[in-house]
């Protein structure tokens, strides 16, 4: 049996992104103007960035699975990643695509709009993961973002998912922006051990305006792992077995609320980070909500990312 030497392994959307701060996002731009900001950041996001580099924080062994491009802008992530201590030996060089950008446009109070380029990891499929399971199966856990976004994937999750399971790997999904339908996330939830949409990716994918309403649709469509909503400001409800619901109070920012970019992110990797430490589902929800309560207080996804025992203090987690 293969050697577990990694805690997990993220794949996915793996992005260098552009922070612009202050955006006024309720005003249009317009053509033939100059709009004054702050001195741009360069950084990576993306939830192979923002998620690993999170629980890399938090002192698990994380490794990122992705393709890049043969482009400058791979060398900023690998360059990132090393400095992080997350491994990158799971990037591929995608041969003609390009690595994935984002122009990340900041408002004052910390919202944000996006300018992206889906890129090289667009082009993930079923081939990718399962000409490599001997990688995965080094890992106690996967997490695979944002699945919306990988159209050659999508059909093809259910098999993946179902092998990098028999690979012994914890596995966890992520959607992003609207969420999209349920109709091809529903054969990919029995094969899934965590799954916390945010509620508006949740709302859409359900139909449902309460959170305990929501849990149930997804029960229903075979889900049998941890479920649950991530509701912002109001924490996160989490169903760790059909019928059961344990709510996760939001933890307060330990600073001013800077840039919400990546919280999602950051409480994903606070949740595997407890699981994975063999935390209960509440506190290791608990990490997760103190983790993004970090976030947010720094420009960009994982500047204000702390270690475990700050972050674990925060929770009340012991």
């Amino acid at each position: 049996m293969s050697t577990k030497d990694l805690d997990c392994i993220v794949c996915g959307s793996c992005v260098v992104d552009v922070l612009v701060r202050p955006v006024d996002l309720d005003a249009p731009i317009g053509g033939g103007r100059l709009v004054q900001s702050d001195p741009l950041v360069l950084t990576t996001g993306g939830i192979v960035s923002n998620t690993g580099v999170t629980m890399a924080r938090l002192g698990m062994r994380v490794a990122a699975f992705s393709y890049v491009g043969d482009d400058e802008w791979a060398t900023v992530i690998r360059q990132r990643y090393a400095d992080e201590g997350l491994d990158a030996a799971g990037l591929i060089t995608h041969p003609t695509a390009a690595t994935s950008t984002t122009a990340v446009l900041i408002d004052a109070g910390g919202e944000r709009s996006f300018l992206h380029c889906v890129g090289a990891p667009r082009l993930l499929d079923r081939a990718a993961f399962l000409d490599r399971l001997d990688f995965f199966r080094r890992s106690r856990a996967v997490l695979l973002g944002y699945y919306p976004l990988l159209p050659n994937l999508i059909d093809d999750l259910p098999e993946v998912f179902a092998e990098l399971r028999k690979a012994g790997c914890l596995t966890a999904l992520d959607a992003a922006g609207d969420g999209g339908e349920l109709g091809p996330l529903a054969p990919v939830l029995p094969h899934l051990d965590l799954y916390v949409p945010s509620f508006a990716e949740a709302r859409r994918q359900t139909g449902e305006e309460d959170p305990r309403r929501i849990i149930p649709v997804y029960r229903d469509a075979g889900a049998a792992g941890l479920v649950g909503v991530k509701l912002g400001s109001r924490g996160v409800l989490l169903s760790p077995t059909p019928g059961e619901f344990v709510e996760v109070s939001a933890v307060a920012p330990p600073g001013a609320v800077v840039d919400t970019t990546g919280a999602g992110d950051a409480f994903l990797g606070g949740i595997l980070t407890g699981l994975l430490r063999g935390k209960s589902p509440a506190d290791a929800g608990r990490l997760g909500a103190a983790a993004g309560a970090c976030c947010v207080t720094g420009l960009g996804a994982t500047t204000a990312i702390h270690g475990y025992e700050e972050t674990a203090r925060l929770a009340g987690v012991a």
